[in-house]
């Protein structure tokens, strides 16, 4: 990837579509100057990713869209959530900054030193995630003018034993948790992600993670804008931490397809 290439990518869904699949942190990919801003060593750093990426969330993704009746719109991140992480706030109303997780991550998942102190995020800020931010809103503004509303399905995975970051890891562990805003995922919504991964061993609403995303340009504001957050346990589909997927990624993918389906109609 140039410099001059965008970090993410949207794929095509069909034009009647108002889901978009959005995977923010499944890639691993890190260019040369931004890895030069980090200080831990290249085997430890292989280590971190192997926990932070949502491990094949964008072959998940792209199984459920291939499978649904309509197919829906993907937006992918294509760098780790090492340059920038695209879903958290990137000022001082984000929770995470209080393990050294803003939009500019400067701690590892061990709470160990990942950027040197005083490290300045703008530049990160400025080349990657205000691009991402304004392509996504883009993005749903035009799933609004084509069909009048926008689903925002946010597709992640967790590990199965909590790591030291995670500020609410002391809840239940559910192999599928559905993360909710209180503005944009409505009660119909989290009724159809139910039925569609009643088969998967088990739901959980908003533990260990909730919340989820929304562009600021219509969070809290525009009510044809839905989202849900699916987020995966590990286990279910791959071997931890870092392995290859096993057949439970096609079973998650129906599931996916069917959830796409169902908010479709």
């Amino acid at each position: 990837m140039t410099s001059a290439e965008p970090s993410f990518e949207l794929v095509p869904g069909a034009g009647e579509s108002p889901v978009i699949l959005h995977v923010p942190h499944s890639a691993r990919e890190i260019p040369a100057e931004v890895r030069a801003g980090i200080v831990v060593a290249d085997a430890a750093l292989e280590e971190e990713l192997d926990h932070i990426v949502d491990a094949h969330t964008a072959e998940l993704a792209a199984r459920a869209a291939g499978a649904a009746r309509v197919a829906p719109w993907r937006f992918v991140n294509r760098l780790s959530r090492l340059v920038v992480d695209p879903e958290r706030f990137p000022d001082e109303r984000e929770e995470m900054l209080a393990v050294g997780m803003g939009a500019v991550y400067t701690r590892t998942t061990r709470r160990t030193p990942l950027r040197p102190e005083g490290f300045d995020p703008e530049p990160l800020i400025a080349r990657y995630f205000r691009p991402y931010a304004r392509a996504m809103t883009d993005a749903v503004a035009r799933r609004l003018a084509a069909t009048g509303r926008a689903v925002i399905i946010d597709v992640h995975s967790y590990p199965t034993a909590p790591l030291p970051y995670e500020l609410h890891g002391e809840g239940p562990r559910p192999p599928v948790c559905l993360g909710t805003d209180p503005f944009h995922t409505s009660a119909e919504l989290v009724e159809a992600a139910r039925e569609a991964f009643a088969g998967c061993g088990g739901i959980g609403l908003d533990t260990p993670f909730g919340g989820t995303y929304v562009p600021l340009e219509f969070h809290g504001r525009d009510p044809r804008v839905s989202a849900l957050m699916v987020e995966i346990r590990r286990d279910t589909y791959m071997s931890e931490p870092g392995g290859p997927a096993g057949p439970g990624l096609g079973i998650l993918a129906s599931a996916l397809a069917a959830l796409v389906d169902a908010t479709t109609r």
